[in-house]
């Protein structure tokens, strides 16, 4: 499945990659990397099955570059001195607060071996029965794990729902496009839902059922009783409250 290159690489590529980053070692390490951060710096490492944790840095402005493209399945071309990294970014940590990268992690890929990953799962077009206001859409499956070679993981996997005309009308797991002569759809049950259309919910309309006779309505006065004027209480309740004191 081709690439969509939403930030031209100026970097040297790998084969298969649309995407490329240049990282340095880095030095800095624990608390300290608080420093970097503050010079828009980005703390990472680069892991693998065939490798040893790297510790690198590189700009926090290119790498956010970078991801809104590839996301987690892009090809990335990670150079680090002099020498070109197939990865894959693995993990990010997230600031709570503002929503920026404090860390990420680079999962170094051989680019002969198969890997699983998780795949965005996104709805194009328009249901004739939601704009006719028949139905709703309900999207079961925001994402679907996949396994290919790194160079072929698509970046993400569309859902058309210009077909969905009905109530019940669905998208399954087996229904979804991919080159599955090299992409293997890791979801065991292809009848599972991806996305569908459900009737509208109803309003309950609650209709408040007449007093029946002999039964007091809300605010009407029992004939014969005298209810305590200003707030007073029952002498009861006086003597009941003074011996809880």
């Amino acid at each position: 499945m081709a690439k969509t290159v939403k930030q031209k690489s100026t970097g040297p590529l790998i084969p298969g990659s649309s995407y490329s980053l240049a990282a340095e070692n880095r030095v800095v390490l624990g608390r300290k990397v608080k420093q970097l951060r503050r010079k828009g710096i980005l703390p990472a490492n680069i892991t693998g099955k065939h490798i040893d944790s790297i510790s690198v840095q590189l700009r926090l402005d290119e790498f956010n570059k970078v991801f809104s493209g590839a996301g987690e399945t892009g090809l990335v071309s990670l150079e680090l001195e002099g020498k070109l990294h197939p990865v894959l970014i693995h993990e990010i940590h997230w600031d709570p607060v503002y929503g920026i990268p404090l860390h990420a992690d680079f999962l170094e890929v051989n680019l002969s071996e198969k890997v699983v990953a998780t795949v965005p799962i996104e709805i194009i077009g328009e249901s004739p029965a939601v704009q006719a206001e028949e139905g709703v859409l309900v999207q079961q499956m925001h994402e679907v794990e996949v396994e290919a070679l790194p160079a072929e993981l698509p970046e993400k996997i569309e859902v058309d729902i210009s077909g969905l005309a009905a109530v019940d009308d669905a998208v399954k797991v087996g229904d979804l496009k991919v080159d599955r002569s090299k992409v293997e759809v890791k979801e065991e049950d292809p009848e599972r839902i991806v996305v569908s259309i459900a009737a509208p919910a109803k309003e309950e309309v609650i209709e408040e059922a007449p007093a029946a006779e002999g039964e007091v309505g809300e605010g009407e006065k029992v004939e014969g009783e005298t209810p305590a004027e200003g707030g007073e209480e029952t002498k009861e309740g006086v003597e009941e409250k003074s011996e809880e004191e």
